[in-house]
């Protein structure tokens, strides 16, 4: 275990699932954070946003699994373990991204599972399984290539044994034949904290740190943007624009120059606009709470700016990607994707099938955190031409989600990859 598994979260882990299905108090307790801190959210008792959390993983050095694990927010004040005495040794620190369960806010999701290394797929079992989002959360998980996945069988404490014995066949019979069949099923109750200590061992046994290459150019996809000023800050004592996000490659530190892209809109003349990358430097790292000189690959990192903060307010750069300037991803207005269709729509109550993709019409597209609008302006084959409402900044050969508006929702319909 090295000091930087224990200063800046080195893995990154999502959460999954349909709408109250206990995703966001899941969270909370394994790292004592609530992260629907929107007073939009706290009236509708859902994610609206991308929530953060993040918490150290520790260990009994006596105890065997699942009892000898904890987090910093499950571990007694005295950092011993509970059952034996032991002092508790600090394993590594890992971050969550919670993400809205809602049919209405898919979108959000699918930016998310761009910055998941993996995932723990949240089903009520008080509730048949699967549900609309269940299926289209796993869907997006499989477009995107997430593949550790734990299953979380939350609120048992709810529910017969026999329910509760059901809830589990049930969700055998949906992961059966999928790349997740063999993925662990825990019975847990969020809410009363009740076998959390298991969720954390699976953690440590079904997510590993990936390998990262800290030696390539830096990259890093914006997940959130922020105005960190209160309202009548004096000017002389503003600082400059927050964005968060996940260093996906390389490492930044703080005095480097960096560049964001696509950018800042910008009017040209009557209902056209421009994007205009950024250059700016870097005057701080923070991972959590703790300030960093340096931010490697792995959890969410916040990264102050020199930016006016009217740019990064209310998560104004959300998709851009960030990088050192001339090494940057290109960005496209116009591009060709080389995409495959699902055969019906994930998400409904009932099977409607998915029509072919028409001259045309408006698509969704995810690529990275970023959400843009296409429109369709040839197809030929399995490659569609698009127009982009707003540009993207990507590689050649990134993958895109595709969603099309069916009976008023953006419904996920497809994927595909980037002609270069």
């Amino acid at each position: 275990m090295s000091r930087l598994e224990l200063r800046q979260p080195v893995v990154n882990i999502g959460t999954a699932g349909h709408v109250d299905h206990g995703k966001t108090t899941l969270v909370e307790a394994l790292t004592g954070t609530w992260t629907s801190r929107y007073s939009e959210e706290l009236k509708r008792g859902i994610t609206i946003k991308l929530g953060y959390a993040e918490t150290t993983v520790l260990k009994c050095p006596s105890c065997p699994p699942p009892q000898a694990y904890y987090t910093s927010a499950t571990a007694p004040p005295d950092g011993k373990c509970k059952y034996c005495g032991s002092p508790l040794e600090p394993v590594r620190k890992i971050s969550f991204v919670d993400v809205p369960g809602h049919e209405m806010l898919m979108a959000i999701m699918l930016a998310g599972t761009a910055l998941m290394d993996g995932v723990l797929l949240v089903v009520d079992a008080s509730q048949p399984c699967p549900r609309p989002q269940t299926k289209e959360h796993f869907l997006a998980l499989t477009i995107s290539g997430v593949r550790n996945v734990i299953v979380v069988q939350n609120k048992v404490d709810v529910v017969s044994k026999e329910r509760a014995e059901e809830s589990y066949k049930e969700i055998r019979e949906f992961l059966a034949g999928t790349w997740a069949e063999n993925a662990p099923v825990i019975p847990v109750s969020a809410l009363h904290r009740v076998n959390i200590d298991a969720v954390v061992w699976a953690i440590e046994k079904y997510i590993p740190t990936p390998r990262r290459d800290i030696d390539k150019e830096p990259l890093m996809l914006v997940a959130r943007s922020f105005d960190v000023n209160k309202p009548g800050t004096p000017v002389k004592e503003l600082k400059g624009g927050v964005i968060g996000g996940m260093v996906i490659q390389g490492k930044f530190e703080v005095g480097d120059e960096i560049e964001i892209r696509p950018g800042l809109k910008v009017p040209v003349r009557r209902g056209e606009v421009r994007y205009e990358p950024v250059v700016t430097e870097i005057v701080s790292l923070r991972a959590g709470d703790e300030e960093l000189d340096v931010a490697y690959p792995g959890g969410l990192v916040g990264v102050g700016t020199k930016l006016d903060p009217s740019f990064t307010k209310g998560d104004g750069l959300m998709g851009s990607v960030v990088g050192r300037p001339g090494s940057m991803p290109p960005v496209y207005s116009q591009l060709e994707l080389e995409y495959s269709l699902l055969e019906r729509v994930v998400g409904f109550e009932r099977e409607v099938r998915v029509e072919p993709l028409r001259r045309g019409e408006p698509l969704m597209l995810n690529v990275g955190t970023a959400v843009t609008i296409g429109l369709v302006t040839s197809v030929s084959g399995d490659v569609a031409s698009l127009t982009l409402r707003a540009p993207v900044a990507a590689y050649p050969g990134s993958r895109a989600a595709i969603s099309r508006q069916i009976e008023g929702r953006w419904r996920l319909i497809g994927y595909g990859k980037m002609a270069g």
